[in-house]
């Protein structure tokens, strides 16, 4: 297992749009890429229990193959500037991947 932030040059999310949040890893090579891609070890079902929301709130989760990128987009869980909402820019809600471990085969390395 590897932590996907050892993967990833980017993780990131953004508001797309008012209602919803895309979530972008952006791999550091082809290789690693393809890797991850091959496993789909990321997916909507996974992204929906990381984050606690329904599946069906996840509405796309695709590997991007021209940017070397997984995406993901997902309803907010309140609407962007609405009272109560604490990040109306939606770049703050990356941190579940983070740490997210990501299946990587080399159990004889030590998880190096």
């Amino acid at each position: 297992m590897k932590p996907l932030m050892d993967l990833a040059q980017v993780i990131r999310t953004k508001n797309a749009g008012p209602f919803e949040l895309t979530l972008d890893v952006i791999f550091r090579d082809w290789e690693t890429y393809n890797r991850v891609k091959k496993s789909n070890a990321l997916n909507a079902p996974l992204i929906a229990k990381i984050y606690g929301v329904p599946e069906e709130d996840v509405l796309q989760a695709i590997y991007f193959d021209p940017a070397c990128a997984f995406k993901a987009t997902m309803k907010r869980q309140m609407p962007c500037g609405n009272l109560g909402e604490r990040d109306i820019y939606g770049a703050q809600q990356n941190a579940p991947l983070l740490e997210l471990q990501i299946p990587w085969g080399d159990d004889d390395e030590s998880n190096s």
